[in-house]
């Protein structure tokens, strides 16, 4: 058997790797396709794989680049990534390693603006149920934003215009660049812990959605929503939109908007009082006239012209009501007495002395009345009761004939 040249797996792997590495045109190189299987490690590495009609590639973006994103990355989005080709030694496999990567046909930041929006809706952020009303007279307004802007100078000349009770109180805040959310949610912080405001107002002027971005900042999202003193969101122009807004407890399509949203029109104000006034004024001069009318009314009334009819009158009713009351006593007394004779008749009728009036007398022995014959004896002492008197008797015979009867043996 011929001597033959043998390598091991590891060793093609590494110089199929450097022939890769040392073609310049795979070291820095874009690609276009559509991403699937994509896997966000909690390493923060990104692994997914890209494709297009026909074939596919393994790639690998790591956490330093993948931090830099503007967007979430998603199975099924179609990107234009850039990056190098290699391969990677262990599974003998090419892949290719992503730096960079930007929506195909649509803008990262977009991309960002709609997945963070979208986020934030879910979790209840622009909900109107958690938003605050805004005070009608607002004594102190607090305005986070740039102290050298066109923005804060439109905003104090409308405020001094329309409302000069109020007092404004600035906190300068960058309004663009990376740096920019932080300070504003400092302002936001400062606003609610420190000075006593009735308002807050956050923005900046018109730009590019690059230049805005800091109002898309997702902390400074969830800082407008823990406020607890109402916030006005005033960014850019009126056909821009920023997360900001849509968490605000009112959007204002401009600064100088802001201002007007913030504070009542003092002209408006005094043409009110001013109405109230005359208002009252008439109401005041009508009730007036009113009461003059009745009073007039109560004058011309005869108990005014003549107080004596009304005593008289009163008199007339008092002799009335005393007559009526004695016929009613008089009936009623006739009443009862005939009442109490034929009560009295029908009691005499009952009376034993009636009785003893027409000829009759009670015996009694012991005080109490003797009904029968049988409950005498011959010596026996009896009182006999008499219609004017009574006498004390003694029995000497007994005898059991029934009145009007025969002897009974």
């Amino acid at each position: 058997m011929a001597e033959r040249n043998i390598i091991t797996v590891s060793v093609l792997n590494k110089y199929v790797k450097q022939i890769i590495d040392a073609e310049d045109i795979l070291n820095s190189v874009w690609v276009r396709g559509e991403l699937s299987n994509f896997i966000h490690h909690r390493s923060g590495h990104m692994y997914m794989t890209l494709k297009d009609e026909t074939s596919l590639i393994k790639t690998v973006m790591f956490k330093g680049s993948a931090d830099k994103l503007k967007f979430e990355p998603q199975s099924g989005m179609k990107v234009v990534v850039h990056g190098r080709v290699s391969v990677f030694e262990r599974d003998g496999m090419y892949q290719l390693y992503i730096d960079d990567m930007i929506p195909d046909g649509y803008g990262a930041l977009n991309i960002a603006y709609e997945q963070l929006k979208e986020e934030l809706k879910q979790a209840g952020l622009f909900d109107e149920s958690r938003k605050k009303r805004l005070p009608r007279f607002p004594s102190k307004i607090g305005i986070v934003t740039s102290p050298t802007g066109a923005a804060i100078r439109d905003m104090i000349n409308i405020l001094g215009r329309r409302y000069p009770l109020a007092e404004i109180i600035l906190y300068p805040a960058l309004v663009q660049g990376e740096d920019a959310p932080p300070t504003i949610i400092r302002g936001i912080e400062y606003f609610n812990s420190g000075e006593d405001v009735d308002v807050i107002i956050i923005g900046r002027g018109g730009g590019s959605i690059e230049d805005l971005w800091a109002f898309n900042s997702k902390e400074l999202a969830y800082a407008i929503a823990a406020s607890k003193k109402p916030i006005i969101s005033a960014v850019g122009h009126e056909t821009d939109f920023t997360i900001a807004d849509f968490v605000a407890d009112l959007r204002a399509p401009t600064p100088s908007a802001a201002a007007e949203l913030a504070v009542p029109n003092s002209a408006d104000m005094l043409a009110w009082f001013e109405t109230c006034d005359k208002r009252m004024l008439a109401a005041a001069s009508k009730r007036v006239e009113i009461c003059r009318s009745r009073l007039e009314d109560l004058k011309s009334r005869r108990c005014m012209e003549s107080p004596m009819f009304q005593v008289d009158r009163r008199r007339m009713d008092l002799d009335y009501t005393v007559k009526a009351f004695a016929a009613a006593m008089k009936l009623r007394t006739e009443k009862a007495h005939k009442q109490l004779s034929a009560a009295a008749a029908s009691l005499n009728a009952m009376s034993p002395l009636s009785v003893l009036a027409r000829g009759y007398a009670i015996p009694e022995r012991g005080g109490r009345p003797v009904t029968t014959v049988k409950a005498l004896s011959v010596g026996d002492g009896v009182t006999v009761i008499l219609k004017d008197g009574s006498a004390d008797c003694r029995v000497e015979k007994l005898n059991d004939k029934a009145i009007g009867g025969t002897e009974n043996e």
